[in-house]
């Protein structure tokens, strides 16, 4: 198999300018929720769980504590979320969302539905081609790994 130096043939980038691309269809909406991506994504994670500790939520967003910490830190100074160490293990530091935290969902929802109206996908299409990143990105992490 030949390599590939056509940039628009790489699947990565491919994969890279469509996450751009979502990212800047985001931004309006983010910047009137106040809140970057990073930060939805936290929100995102929290919102379903409720509570989690740091760890956990960088494992979820496959971020380091290095990046995760300062995340956490100014959400938490803009009342979205408060960070509590844990009483059986004070090395685990846990996060659980405010009012505030909960109260952004609600002007969130329409995040989602203007990604699948964007997408002009049906959604099969979206779970399917959703599936199958998952799938590159589990091997990718594996190859990585080994």
């Amino acid at each position: 198999m030949e390599p590939v130096f056509c940039l628009e043939d790489h699947l990565c980038f491919s994969i890279y300018s469509c996450s751009r691309a979502i990212s800047r269809m985001y931004q309006p909406v983010l910047q009137k929720l106040r809140i970057t991506y990073p930060q939805y994504l936290v929100l995102l994670v929290l919102w379903e769980n409720h509570e989690c500790s740091v760890k956990q939520i960088g494992a979820l967003l496959d971020l380091d504590s290095g990046t995760l910490t300062p995340l956490l830190k100014r959400m938490e100074g803009k009342a979205f979320l408060k960070r509590e160490r844990s009483q059986d293990d004070e090395r685990k530091v846990m996060v659980r969302l405010t009012q505030k935290g909960m109260a952004v969902k609600e002007k969130a929802i329409c995040i989602p539905e203007a990604f699948i109206q964007s997408s002009n996908l049906t959604m099969d299409e979206m779970q399917n081609l959703n599936q199958a990143i998952k799938l590159l990105t589990k091997h990718v992490t594996n190859f990585r790994t080994n």
